[in-house]
């Protein structure tokens, strides 16, 4: 057989039939963001309403993966007209069903509207948000149901997998992969296509293809909402990897976390094996492979691969010298290809439509080298403080100002943009200067930052950036596994540097010493945690000097954050003598007759910067 099993195709084929005779098809987001939203009461409303008013046979109510845009959760897009609701709550739906799959007229006040207009954009196509993406690894996001194989069957899934085992010998998939350029997306960067001929080329066997979907960076999310999203297109690509490099066995290590996404994957793993598309003697081709999970505990160090390795075979979960590669002694000392669920996801795009095509998204020139560029697109999770957070997916080389501004739809609150930090905690911190940066691997590296597996967290001027490189050093001292000296120790020292100089302690010469300790644990940590994790310190002192200089020389936070430096006042001019920042202060550090200006006992102010949160004239200032 050279195809994907006739039965397959036929039940593939039934449930878009299925859909097809639906007027209406309700594509409502049940990624985590939107579940914990509620969306799951929504389901439950629209099909009450849709019943009351004998639509359940007209109108169908799908149960998607992550739509992306986290922000405004619970979404739904109704098909096939592509009206975009959002912010839904179950109160809703009476007059949604009613007036929109009833009569036709699409409800305006449900509709995204930019805080810019606030012109309500019906259609998901026009939204800024979308605008600008290009979904390769997502391309399934919002448009089927991830807990139903054959609707990503009818969606071309396993196609692939069919393709390579009837149509290509292993070394010619390896050869695909060299050409496309696809780099790892865990964070390393690694040439894909040389890591699988490496571990193809390795004498040993049993070989292993092991899924890293052990995601700790504070702020991302990329990989669990691909599995919540779409589970198949993880497996097929892994699938692939192991027909290429010879393996029959694989794993996908899942953070414990992530439940959501672990039902997904269970459930896939059990179809993929009922449709024969995992298991034994897969699409007739005398090929075996299977795959189990196993579920990871937390530790942060447990994403790097030879940690997470050790933790598989029941040891410490602690990293080992890297010129032993893990592609030769990986997993039970045996050849072990490892990447993580973007750049699997990736894989059955590339095996369709071709290096050619990969190769043409991106950035640089990958024909010399396959070092030699960024291709394709990444999916960053983007947070902070930024207008529309949610998941994206761009191609690489966008610039940090498209992706912040133009998708992300500008700073929140009318605030200006300060910094932002790319690739976890062990990225850097990027200025306002630094806007315009292309975004890829290489461009990344040379100002101080990471691609890492695609954390973007935005900053305003309100962080306080020495604040900002404790706040990541102090989560790296908590997630070291203490193994090397340099990590264990190094990390420490910088955390007390840093501690001492939010809280005014710190004296001359402290910034060349926090430096110079950063080079030191740079260039003698055992693994990228200990080497990575002094990015967040060297760009904050090389972009953001002034901040350190303030806090040490003039015992001054100036973005107002380090509370040991700073003195809670209030505008006499402005405040109206309300009462409520009186009212809320948990010291009862505040005093005044009503409709009289208020002050301050500063003896007993702790800073905890609640009068500021609640006042609405703009009277509570730092000094």
């Amino acid at each position: 057989m050279s195809t994907i099993p006739k039965q397959v195709l036929e039940e593939s084929q039934t449930a878009g039939r299925d859909l097809s005779r639906f007027r209406m098809q309700l594509m409502l987001c049940s990624g985590t963001a939107c579940v914990s939203s509620g969306s799951h009461k929504i389901k439950d409303a629209l099909e009450r309403e849709l019943a009351k008013q004998n639509l359940d046979d007209e109108v169908a109510v799908v149960m998607t993966g992550c739509n992306g845009f986290c922000a405004q959760g619970p979404v739904m897009v109704v098909q096939p007209d592509g009206i975009f609701y959002q912010l839904l709550s179950d109160k809703d739906i009476p007059l949604l069903v009613e007036e929109h799959m009833l009569k036709g007229r699409p409800v305006e006040k449900l509709m995204y509207k930019p805080s810019a207009t606030k012109t309500a954009v019906p259609k998901m196509s026009e939204i800024g948000f979308f605008k600008k993406q290009r979904l390769l690894a997502l391309r399934n996001r919002g448009l089927i149901d991830p807990e139903k194989i054959e609707e990503y069957i009818a969606r071309d899934g396993y196609k692939a997998l069919a393709k390579v085992l009837t149509k290509m010998k292993p070394e010619e998939v390896v050869q695909e992969m060299i050409a496309s350029g696809l780099r790892g997306r865990g964070g390393g960067g690694f040439p894909t296509g040389i890591k699988w001929k490496t571990c193809r080329d390795a004498p040993e066997s049993p070989k292993y293809v092991v899924c890293n979907a052990d995601e700790g960076d504070p702020g991302a999310y990329m990989d669990r909402s691909i599995v919540e999203s779409d589970p198949h297109v993880v497996l097929e690509g892994m699938a692939i990897a192991a027909y290429a490099v010879g393996a029959k066995k694989g794993y996908v290590y899942i953070r414990h976390e992530y439940p959501l996404a672990l039902k997904r994957l269970q459930k896939a793993i059990a179809d993929a094996r009922e449709y024969g598309l995992l298991g034994k003697n897969i699409l007739d081709q005398g090929f075996d492979f299977d795959i189990s999970i196993h579920l990871g505990a937390g530790a942060f160090v447990c994403g790097e691969s030879t940690a997470l390795m050790a933790s598989m075979e029941g040891r410490v979960g602690e990293p080992r010298a890297k010129y032993i590669h893990t592609v030769e002694h990986g997993l039970w000392d045996r050849p072990t290809n490892l990447n993580n669920v973007e750049t699997y996801a990736n894989v059955p795009q590339i095996m369709l439509r071709g290096s050619k095509w990969f190769t043409s998204i991106g950035t640089g020139d990958v024909s010399k080298s396959p070092w030699g560029g960024s291709k394709g697109t990444k999916v960053f999770s983007l947070v902070g403080k930024v207008k529309n957070t949610g998941l994206v997916e761009v191609p690489m080389g966008t610039t940090l100002r498209e992706i912040i501004f133009d998708i992300g739809g500008g700073i929140s609150n009318g605030k200006k943009f300060k910094a932002v930090q790319t690739g976890g905690p062990s990225g850097g911190v990027i200025p306002e200067s630094l806007l315009d940066l292309p975004v890829d691997f290489d461009q990344l590296t040379k100002v101080g930052s990471m691609m890492g597996s695609g954390g973007m967290i935005v900053m305003n001027e309100d962080d306080c950036m020495v604040d900002i490189a404790r706040y990541f050093i102090d989560f790296l001292v908590g997630e070291s596994c203490g193994k090397c000296l340099p990590c264990r120790e190094g990390l420490r020292q910088m955390s007390s540097m840093l501690n001492d100089i939010c809280s005014g302690k710190a004296e001359k010469g402290t910034i060349d010493l926090l430096e110079n300790l950063c080079y030191t644990v740079r260039d003698t940590a055992l693994c990228a945690l200990g080497r990575g994790a002094v990015n967040p310190v060297l760009t904050t002192i090389k972009y953001f000097r002034e901040e350190y200089e303030a806090h040490i020389n003039k015992k001054k936070c100036p973005a107002g954050v380090c509370k040991a430096l700073i003195t809670y006042k209030i505008d006499a001019g402005k405040c109206n003598g309300c009462t409520l920042c009186a009212r809320e202060c948990p010291q009862q550090a505040i005093t005044g007759e009503k409709l009289k200006p208020h002050k301050i006992n500063t003896d007993l102010c702790i800073r905890c910067g609640v009068c500021r949160d609640v006042c609405n004239q703009d009277a509570v200032y730092v000094k």
